[in-house]
């Protein structure tokens, strides 16, 4: 079928100004930072701006092309373009990806239809409706391998490069389905079980529960393995809730399979268990997720969830390098435990900052307290889950501009 002329367009555009964005002196200027910041050298406190849930109410968010195909690359085009008027300091690439199209079990992920109970309030909250209620299901579950689909992966490539090809390298990426959160074992055991439900089989069927921790954990160390043996891992494999720049670690490069996983960064968090103890959590999660933390070069654990109280179980992996400070964290708590020894990734919350109001002094108070409770610390600023900007995007902006003056005090 002939590609939609109008679309090709459209892409190509955008793929010009975005090139001319990731060939900025500043870029380079970013990278070094990040690498001197994750090495845990003193660096200015770094900024990063993660608003994409708020997409919708931004200009930009209005996508021109037709095709699905083309509507993913424009958005992500879009979304980078904005990034960078934003200014944080985010490092956009000299590259465009197009994801491997990989083959997953029936039915899902782990082989069972993942279900949710719908809110009857609109907006309200969900509830899970899980696969495996009895505990006889847990046999339902899959064994799972990472498998590519060759033909359909080529095509998508041949498309993307044909369209860009000579504007920017196509980068094809070919990291296994289970990375990051879908690697976590935490995210996907809440879906076939219930949270609810998971909380009761710690205490009341917990041989249980290792089992199928088990039987994820193995799962999600096999598929690894396969990825790592066919050489499906690349630099742009690294992922760690920031930039992926560190002096331990070869910088994010297009098209630089075969690499091993003791050359990546790995991302990993349990929110499911932010209510349960650390010896709990620890028993009943860390201890599963370890193993495969253990293969990668570094790695950066938490993403909402409070672990404030777990920092002395985090120190167990020995290749932990940043911890995430929520903003139901005790910030000063934090420090004291976290110490110089690790990045001290902080998250305020964006309801505070962002999503119901915008009082910049409130916001220069709130940063301040967090500085000054964690000086002494390697601290980059996360402000993430940005729901809403109530229709203001020069928001963004700004509060990227406030922060970085507050925090010019703590270099």
């Amino acid at each position: 079928m002939p590609e939609n002329t109008r679309d090709i367009e459209i892409i190509r555009t955008l793929a010009e100004k975005y090139a001319q964005i990731a060939a900025k002196p500043v870029m380079d200027e970013r990278r070094d930072l990040w690498r001197r910041h994750n090495s845990l050298e003193r660096t200015r406190p770094l900024i990063y701006m993660r608003w994409f849930a708020a997409w919708e109410e931004h200009p930009e968010s209005d996508l021109k092309c037709e095709d699905p195909f083309w509507r993913g690359h424009e958005r992500f085009l879009r979304m980078h373009i904005v990034q960078d008027w934003i200014g944080d300091d985010y490092v956009i690439e000299p590259w465009i990806t197009q994801k491997a199209s990989i083959k997953l079990p029936e039915h899902g992920r782990w082989g069972v239809p993942y279900n949710r109970i719908p809110s009857p309030q609109p907006g309200g909250a969900w509830m899970y409706d899980p696969p495996v209620k009895r505990l006889e299901d847990r046999e339902k579950l899959a064994e799972i391998h990472h498998v590519i689909d060759e033909e359909q992966t080529a095509r998508n490539v041949e498309r993307l490069q044909e369209a860009v090809g000579d504007i920017l390298t196509v980068n094809v990426d070919r990291t296994p389905h289970y990375w990051g959160f879908t690697a976590d074992i935490s995210t996907d055991l809440a879906y076939i079980r219930g949270l609810e439900q998971v909380m009761w089989d710690m205490s009341d069927n917990p041989e249980w529960l290792h089992g199928l921790l088990a039987h994820m954990r193995d799962g999600i160390l096999r598929v690894h393995k396969e990825a790592e043996e066919a050489g499906d891992l690349s630099l742009t494999s690294h992922i760690n809730q920031a930039q992926p720049y560190c002096l331990e670690l070869d910088d994010p490069a297009p098209n630089s399979a075969p690499v091993k996983r003791k050359d990546l960064w790995m991302f990993c968090a349990a929110q499911e268990f932010a209510q349960i103890s650390p010896a709990m959590h620890d028993e009943f999660m860390f201890q599963y997720q370890m193993p495969i933390l253990e293969h990668f070069g570094l790695v950066a654990y938490g993403c909402c969830e409070d672990l404030t109280e777990k920092i002395d179980m985090l120190r167990q992996l020995p290749n932990l390098r940043r911890i995430a400070v929520v903003p139901r964290a005790d910030v000063a708590r934090s420090a004291e435990l976290i110490r110089d020894e690790y990045v001290f990734s902080w998250r305020p919350n964006p309801a505070d900052v962002m999503c119901c109001g915008f009082d910049e002094d409130r916001i220069r108070r709130i940063v301040r307290d967090a500085m000054e409770a964690a000086k002494g610390c390697h601290i980059d600023i996360t402000l993430k889950d940005v729901q809403t900007v109530e229709n203001e995007p020069e928001r963004l902006k700004r509060w990227v501009e406030i922060v970085r003056d507050v925090t010019e005090d703590y270099a």
